[in-house]
């Protein structure tokens, strides 16, 4: 299993921490758009590594256009010597309508038809193919010569994307390269709704399981200490109360017949009620969303027990602070197979 380091952090300490986590043995680092743009620190990673691989954990798709995002993945892409990929999400839609401002429409067809316009421009810049893809969402049939990467040095950018329902996940495994999926999720879930999605969208495209890759941001609870567990463990349970309280998140809830939890943390957070939100957490809930673990030394057992054969990567959750420590844990989870 893959490795991947989390680069989500003020700007100016991206250097120091894409230099540690190449040191420490991560394969990959990611950046994400939450409450800061997720290319700018990915630019500033790359000037400070040597050979992990780099990735947007997401950026928002639907905040863009094919074009936009074409040439933005393709310019880190180049500056990252072929380290770069392309992990888009669509958001949802209050987001998308009332924060972005930017149109929402059948969001799984939507995203199939951006992810083949990009390629269908990377194509064009690549291998030179005429610029003619005329889809329902998105129109791309115009590109002159001066509008054409000077650069073109390395394959275009892999694509992955981030899905939670069957449809969204069925698009990923047809045309990205790989998925990722949502930190609210769990091994039954994977199991049961995610993985027959991804073998449809896999026979789709006439592909093999190898030729895919399972990302997932697995919470772990763990502490070094007490103090540092028990501060973990607060975290993630509002981490958790959080993505419950989300409509969309809902199906992996009904799953588990915990739909009345999401009913509930939605009205708690529509009257601001954060912090009690956490308490609905309780602990099976706890144990089915997170890898609990006394102390680190045991998350790559509970890892390799629960997600062998689902994931392929880990978008490292949990952070020890202790170096040695950190980099003996990515040895071991790199060991799963």
């Amino acid at each position: 299993m893959r490795v991947i380091a989390n680069l989500i952090t003020e700007l100016g300490s991206v250097p120091n921490k894409t230099v540690e986590a190449e040191k420490l043995g991560y394969d990959a680092a990611y950046s994400a758009e939450i409450n800061n743009d997720p290319f700018l620190p990915l630019a500033l990673a790359a000037e400070h590594s040597n050979s992990i691989e780099l990735m947007t954990s997401i950026a928002v798709a639907f905040a863009r256009n094919p074009m936009t995002l074409a040439n933005t993945a393709h310019d880190l892409n180049e500056f990252s010597q072929g380290r770069f990929v392309l992990g888009i999400g669509s958001q949802i839609k209050p987001h998308i309508t009332r924060r972005l401002s930017m149109p929402w429409s059948r969001p799984a067809a939507r995203m199939r038809e951006f992810i083949l316009a990009m390629r269908a421009i990377w194509d064009c810049w690549h291998q030179g193919t005429s610029l003619d893809f005329n889809g329902e969402f998105y129109t791309h049939n115009l590109m002159t010569p001066m509008f054409v990467p000077a650069s073109r040095d390395f394959a275009a950018p892999k694509v992955r994307l981030a899905a939670v329902g069957p449809l969204m996940t069925e698009v990923a495994a047809e045309v990205a390269d790989g998925m990722i999926a949502h930190g609210f999720t769990t091994a039954e879930y994977l199991r049961q709704v995610t993985w027959p999605a991804i073998d449809k969208g896999l026979a789709k495209s006439g592909r093999a399981r190898s030729e895919f890759d399972v990302c997932c941001p697995i919470v772990v609870v763990s502490g070094v200490d007490e103090q540092q567990f028990e501060a973990n463990l607060a975290a993630v349970k509002m981490q958790l109360a959080f993505y419950a309280s989300t409509p969309a998140y809902k199906p992996v809830l009904e799953l588990h017949g915990w739909e009345g939890l999401q009913e509930e943390a939605h009205r708690m957070s529509r009257n601001g009620h954060w912090q009690a939100m956490a308490e609905l957490i309780e602990p099976d809930i706890l144990n089915e969303f997170a890898l609990v673990a006394e102390t680190p030394g045991r998350i790559a057992a509970l890892m390799h027990e629960r997600y062998s054969g689902l994931v392929d990567s880990w978008e490292c959750t949990f952070d020890s602070g202790d170096a040695a420590l950190q980099q003996q844990l990515i040895k071991n989870i790199q060991g799963i197979s």
